[in-house]
């Protein structure tokens, strides 16, 4: 199992955050990395990564939706390595994605 996660921090009122739930799982896990859905909605689960998405927003200000954060060690003292925002077609997604994972 990989030490890298990429957390998906969303909305359940966000079009494209939806729309593109039915590629982002698949292309993460395809690209070998753990994949976290955060619904901002999701109380319990939101609770669980609050402390990731405030390392890197503490205000969440600048936040886009959706907003992903590529982390290392998350069940440790977990870095966060990168992040995506907004949305974007599924090559572009891939592309960023595979290029965060090897940087």
């Amino acid at each position: 199992m990989t030490d890298k996660t990429l957390l998906k921090f969303s909305s359940e009122d966000c079009g494209t955050c939806h729309k593109m739930s039915f590629y982002d799982e698949k292309v993460t896990k395809e690209l070998g990395c753990n994949f976290i859905s955060v619904k901002l909605q999701d109380t319990k689960v939101y609770k669980q990564y609050r402390k990731v998405l405030l390392a890197q927003y503490p205000d969440k200000s600048g936040m886009g939706w959706p907003t992903y954060l590529l982390v290392k060690d998350l069940d440790k003292e977990f870095v966060v390595l990168g992040e995506m925002k907004g949305g974007m077609s599924k090559g572009d997604f891939r592309t960023k994605l595979l290029n965060l994972l090897q940087s």
